[in-house]
């Protein structure tokens, strides 16, 4: 990647993900984990995330690999940015400290390894229906759901391109 250095640098794999968090790990650090495709970034992302790093001391971000973004069948021509491009995008901002990618339909398999203790997602979920609840919550964790901002939307966003 042709990237700043400082961007570079939160991106990382799930083992260098892990040798982080373990640094920080005591019982009054809160390690918070999110996770999405953020495909065409907008502000309703940005307030998500904004949102999901208020919860705790660091925050980790899952990001599906375009090989996953393909499993969810968002659509044919999903995603317009590749994988680089979006976990380059996303670095910039203050409120991620790392970015893990997940080849997986769901991250599961990568909250599994990472035991973050908070695990949020948007309110278009119940809590008890987000992949990892179950894990988080054996270990004593959060599970927590932020409101979406209304009128923002990456496909909405697309279709206005389109037109």
């Amino acid at each position: 990647m042709p990237f700043h250095q400082q961007l570079k640098n939160k991106i990382v794999s799930k083992e260098e993900a892990l040798k982080s968090l373990n640094a920080l790990r005591k019982p009054s650090v809160k390690i918070v984990f999110t996770n999405g495709c953020f495909d065409i970034l907008h502000p309703g992302h940005v307030d998500y995330l904004c949102q999901a790093r208020d919860l705790g001391d660091f925050m980790v971000l899952g990001l599906n690999t375009d090989a996953s973004v393909k499993l969810l069948n968002k659509a044919p021509n999903r995603p317009i940015n590749d994988e680089h491009t979006r976990s380059a995008v996303l670095a910039g901002l203050a409120c991620i400290d790392l970015i893990v990618f997940f080849d997986e339909a769901t991250p599961y398999e990568l909250i599994k390894f990472l035991q973050p203790t908070i695990l949020v997602k948007g309110n278009d979920y119940k809590a008890e229906e987000i992949v990892g609840y179950d894990i988080v919550k054996s270990n004593g964790g959060e599970v927590i759901t932020i409101p979406m901002v209304e009128g923002y939307s990456t496909t909405k966003l697309i279709e206005k391109i389109l037109k």
